[in-house]
């Protein structure tokens, strides 16, 4: 049985984050979780470094509070900045990190935020672990609160392969306390099992639900990255490790 580690959760309280901590606190693992809720800010560094004492991994799954590209990138990089120079002094061993399979082929918004976020903990001073995972199945209504319009629900045309928050708290976990998972490579996926319609699961939730607002399919022909959405280029590669739920199943447990 593995020895309990000391473990940061950075966006504890956050949509991925309480699923570390649960993951991390079932498995015997002494957990600190980060968050302005707490009285930590990594932004600022704020309590970071008395939160960092004595950790041995630091899992980072924070989110900033806007999704546009600028004001996102200044939170990634102020955040990671913080994580890496108070993780450093504090003797910390490794940092994990959730991003977006596909974040690489962005060239704008929360995207190319992400992978400036990747960049700046790689080329930090404590040895990083990128884990991108695909859409979350939570991401789905609130995609749907996003695109309400009178009696209509605008939702981007994608493909993709929902996969669920706790199924990719359980890779970070594992990706922090030095278990084996992924086989050696740079930057490991995770995805859920089958290719799905962001739009279909969209319609899907609304008809679980009852809700009457129709959900209609949408693409941006302003944002420069769009066809990613479409052409399936945000889709698993080959070596992606599949896990979870679908979307429907997922619904059906009670999510």
């Amino acid at each position: 049985m593995q020895a309990p580690k000391k473990i940061a959760v950075a966006g504890a309280t956050g949509r991925v984050g309480s699923h570390v901590v649960d993951v991390l606190e079932e498995g015997g693992h002494d957990v600190v979780g980060i968050s302005r809720a707490t009285g930590v800010d990594i932004v600022t560094g704020e309590a970071l470094p008395e939160a960092l004492e004595g950790v041995e991994s630091v899992i980072d799954a924070a989110t900033g509070p806007a999704p546009e590209q600028e004001e996102a990138t200044r939170f990634f990089t102020a955040a990671t900045r913080n994580l890496q120079t108070a993780g450093e002094r504090a003797g910390v061993g490794r940092m994990v990190v959730v991003s977006i399979i596909g974040a690489d082929r962005f060239t704008a918004g929360y995207g190319a935020a992400k992978l400036a976020h990747e960049r700046a903990m790689l080329a930090g001073p404590v040895p990083a672990l990128i884990l991108r995972a695909s859409q979350f199945h939570e991401f789905v209504e609130q995609l749907m609160a996003w695109g309400r319009r009178g009696d209509a629900t605008y939702v981007q045309e994608m493909r993709t392969q929902l996969v669920a928050a706790r199924t990719v708290a359980e890779a970070l976990a594992t990706l922090a306390t030095g278990e084996p998972a992924f086989e050696a490579r740079s930057i490991p996926e995770i995805a859920g099992p089958r290719e799905e319609s962001l739009v279909d699961a969209a319609r899907l939730l609304a008809a679980r639900r009852g809700e009457p607002a129709k959900v209609e399919g949408m693409t941006d022909p302003a944002d420069p990255d769009g066809q990613l959405y479409v052409d399936g280029s945000l889709l698993p590669g080959p070596d992606t490790t599949l896990a979870g739920p679908t979307f429907e199943a997922w619904l059906e447990a009670g999510a």
